[in-house]
């Protein structure tokens, strides 16, 4: 099993959710968060004053999903949801060892 973590700009939240509904991803669990990469933020004017906007609006979206279909999620997001622009974001990608469902007992692949 994996565990993908994906960084991206809110605006392809929508898009990433229907990969995910394609490639038949059993969960979802998604967090609005702020941070910068390779680009540092941007500088704005405002008023004649000059503002440095280091951390960025982004969107985290976790899943975990068998092998297969983690690799069949990284392809279509890179894909459908790259611009070619800084700040598409990241994907990491993690082992998951075991996953147990709490209400039934079930483990592995069973539990997702």
């Amino acid at each position: 099993m994996k565990k993908l973590e994906m960084i991206i700009k809110s605006e392809k939240l929508e898009d990433l959710k229907v990969i995910l509904d394609d490639c038949n991803a059993t969960g979802v669990m998604i967090t609005n968060i702020m941070g910068y990469g390779n680009q540092k933020g941007y500088k704005q004017v405002y008023r004649g004053t000059e503002y440095n906007v280091n951390l960025l609006p982004k969107v985290k979206v976790e899943t975990v999903t068998s092998d297969e279909i983690a690799e069949d999620i990284i392809t279509k997001v890179l894909e459908q949801i790259n611009t070619g622009n800084y700040g598409d974001g990241k994907i990491f990608v993690y082992d998951v060892e075991d996953a147990v469902r709490i209400r039934t007992g079930e483990r592995g692949a069973e539990a997702l």
